[in-house]
């Protein structure tokens, strides 16, 4: 049985992921921040295990990697993230603000990796970060937005090293923009939902080869200027 962890499962996209993969037979390890929600535990099942993990805390990625000392993963999918402020407008940016909104973006990616990487290792698996077209500089025609922009731009970066330092180990890294989709990051007024976002990227995951590490891809499987 394939396996694979997910972060962020307690609503929007990593709910999705973790029933869609649920429903194509993985065993999904579903991680929430503070306690399971109402949807994600109605999931229960044998296939499903849920984990506490608050991606800003050391101690908590450490335990979550002693929970998962020896499980061999097919794909990491780091989902959570962190908007920031609903107005990043020049003017209004706070510092702190700033700080966490990169704390959950970027820096927590790589915290992941590093705590997790070997259990990809002998599946030759990837690791999977769900970024954002806002993060590409190439497309960026609408300024503000400095905190958000800034942080998926920084992970695309470590996105692209971590491709790198672990190519030896056949384990593929990407980047993945999932669409504007309606959450509650997103809003109401997206142009996809969350299922047509996540069966894009399951097509995506399921077609990648080690060519593919360290690219950034939409959903829909198109690539994406840097």
């Amino acid at each position: 049985m394939k396996q694979l962890l997910v972060t962020g499962a307690n609503r929007g996209i990593g709910l999705e992921f973790t029933q869609q993969y649920l429903a194509n037979g993985w065993h999904v390890y579903a991680t929430y921040r503070q306690q399971p929600g109402t949807a994600l535990a109605g999931l229960a099942c044998d296939q499903l295990t849920m984990l506490p993990l608050d991606v800003t805390e050391d101690a908590s990625i450490l335990a979550l990697k002693e929970q998962l000392s020896g499980v061999e993963l097919d794909l990491i999918i780091n989902n959570a993230g962190l908007f920031g402020p609903r107005d990043q407008s020049l003017g209004t940016v706070s510092r702190q603000q700033w700080l966490d909104v990169l704390n959950v973006n970027s820096v927590a990616p790589l915290m992941l990796a590093q705590a997790l990487h070997s259990n990809l290792a002998a599946k030759k698996g990837t690791f999977a970060v769900v970024s954002s077209r806002m993060g590409s500089i190439d497309d960026n025609d609408g300024g503000s937005l400095y905190l958000y922009r800034s942080s998926k731009t920084a992970v695309n970066q470590v996105v692209k090293s971590l491709s790198i330092d672990v190519k030896a180990q056949g384990i593929k890294v990407i980047a993945l923009h999932p669409g504007w989709v309606r959450t509650d990051m997103g809003g109401p007024n997206g142009s996809i939902d969350t299922q047509t976002s996540v069966n894009g990227i399951r097509h995506v995951l399921e077609h990648i080869g080690p060519a593919d590490s360290g690219r950034f891809i939409n959903y829909d499987g198109t690539a994406i200027a840097w």
